[in-house]
């Protein structure tokens, strides 16, 4: 259990708070821990109807902590990490976020399997993978050029920069954006509205939109953490992580020099 999780239960609706205000979220193993063991327990407790997630301090997340990551890497399907993501993923309840500040990382993959996302005016979001020696996660290589187009969807994956909430907004990533300050209590009241609705009509409108989607997105799922994985391993990915830690600019030159000739990488 993390003690920078909050889990608060309010009429009907399991609040999920991640509450490391000091690093702007930034998501620990022990934190992705308790709060995939939270969306289990939600999943399964029949007084919750709707699951909501939000950020303290003002921001949503900074994504992985890097330093925590480096130190307990995911290896396979049982890490903390996984365990989250395919948590959020096959939600059968309504999942709803209200995203202040920093969104980065999976604070951005994770809102496109949520059914209602709130942005603040200032929110700013990114899906660096790439930038870190990285490859996508949470199906967000199937999922975001669908929302998106490929055209917008390869800008945010290839390159990623960061982007504004009217971004996400135009995309599909976020149902509305909200005044600064005013985001949890507008996500809060969309809560205590989808739990006064008649949950099987909800439970089975969800299933019933997601039905032909969800399997590409378990395929999806399982080809990016494979790659993810090797890609850990990677020179690349540890030049990313020793430029992050030494506060330097990474230097890919001479791997991308390597590179050429190889084989094209099959995933």
């Amino acid at each position: 259990m993390s003690d920078c999780v909050n889990i608060k239960h309010i009429d009907g609706i399991c609040w999920i708070e991640m509450a490391r205000a000091e690093k702007k979220n930034a998501l620990t193993a022990a934190m992705y821990q308790t709060m995939a063991d939270a969306l289990a327990g939600a999943e399964s407790d029949p007084a919750v109807r709707v699951i909501l997630i939000s950020g303290a301090g003002g921001n949503f997340t900074a994504g992985n902590d890097l330093t925590d990551f480096l130190e307990k890497p995911p290896l396979d399907e049982s890490a903390p990490v996984f365990r989250f993501i395919n948590g959020f993923a096959n939600l059968q309840k309504p999942f709803v976020a209200a995203v202040e500040g920093v969104a980065i990382g999976v604070g951005t993959t994770m809102l496109l399997h949520a059914d209602l996302v709130y942005a603040a005016a200032k929110a700013r979001f990114a899906l660096p993978f790439a930038n870190l020696g990285l490859t996508p996660e949470a199906a967000s290589s199937l999922l975001l050029p669908l929302r998106a187009g490929y055209a917008r969807a390869a800008e945010m994956l290839m390159l990623g920069e960061v982007f504004s909430a009217q971004t996400a907004l135009e995309v599909g990533i976020a149902n509305a954006i909200v005044p600064d300050g005013e985001v949890l209590d507008h996500a809060l009241e969309r809560c205590r509205k989808l739990a006064a609705q008649p949950t099987a009509s909800i439970l089975l409108t969800k299933q019933l939109m997601k039905r032909a989607q969800q399997p590409l997105i378990d395929e999806a799922m399982a080809a990016e953490a494979e790659v993810f994985k090797q890609r850990l391993a990677s020179p690349e990915a540890k030049e990313a992580f020793a430029a992050f830690l030494e506060k330097r600019k990474p230097d890919f030159s001479k791997f991308n020099q390597a590179d050429q000739g190889r084989k094209r990488p099959r995933c």
